[in-house]
């Protein structure tokens, strides 16, 4: 399932494209104004849907403004089709361009092939089982909460994340955070994994998994 954004400021458009695109498993959050995407924390979608005609601001405008933000694919929505628009959209930053009127199999086709091949390197932010991280200002999330977690504590779960599913032992993990000059020991990585693990109870989050012999790994 990935998180996706759609604005537009015809709400019946947005409410059937969240529609179609829930259908596919798809978490969708609803935005009706450029206004509305800056009041929200928009750097956690994995794509944008974005109506290049709105009032106040255009979406060209608020690509620019968010696209050094956001590492997620931005697809604009229009019924504009000259070749002069679609040029100056794709370079304020977005990765393509959907004219309207659309059916909901071109939408899904569309998003979905932007999905699957969606390489870029995660510079900004990074959304993993349930947790937000802000890998500029060095935060995790949950829920928009910010976790009150130590420099170390930040880096373990930061590493973990961004290699999800791979196991670590704990020596490796231990260079990671600390280097290879490091003047702590190793077990010290098992320390800051438990004061994880009881930070995050309280929000019944659970991702990082013992494996036995082994190390650990974020699921």
């Amino acid at each position: 399932m990935s998180r996706i954004l759609v604005v537009d400021d015809e709400e019946d458009l947005v409410r059937l494209i969240a529609t179609i695109l829930k259908k596919s498993g798809h978490e969708v959050v609803m935005a009706c104004s450029a206004k509305e995407v800056l009041e929200k924390d928009y750097k956690f979608f994995d794509l944008i849907l974005l109506d290049v005609m709105m009032p106040e601001m255009d979406g060209f405008e608020l690509c620019k403004q968010i696209r050094n933000q956001v590492d997620a694919p931005i697809i604009f929505l229009t019924a504009k089709s000259m070749e002069n628009d679609i040029m100056y959209g794709l370079a304020t930053g977005a990765d393509d361009y959907l004219t309207k009127p659309f059916g909901a199999g071109e939408l899904r086709a569309r998003v979905e092939a932007h999905l699957r091949r969606e390489q870029r390197e995660k510079k900004h932010t990074l959304h993993v089982s349930g947790v937000d991280f802000n890998l500029t200002g060095k935060e995790m999330l949950i829920d928009g909460e910010r976790m009150s977690l130590t420099k170390s504590e930040y880096l373990i779960c930061e590493y973990l994340a961004c290699n999800k599913g791979q196991v670590f032992t704990k020596e490796s993990i231990y260079e990671k955070v600390y280097g290879y000059e490091g003047e702590s020991d190793v077990s010290t990585i098992t320390v800051h994994i438990k004061n994880i693990r009881i930070k995050l109870k309280p929000y019944n989050v659970s991702p990082i998994e013992t494996v036995w012999g082994i190390g650990y790994k974020w699921v």
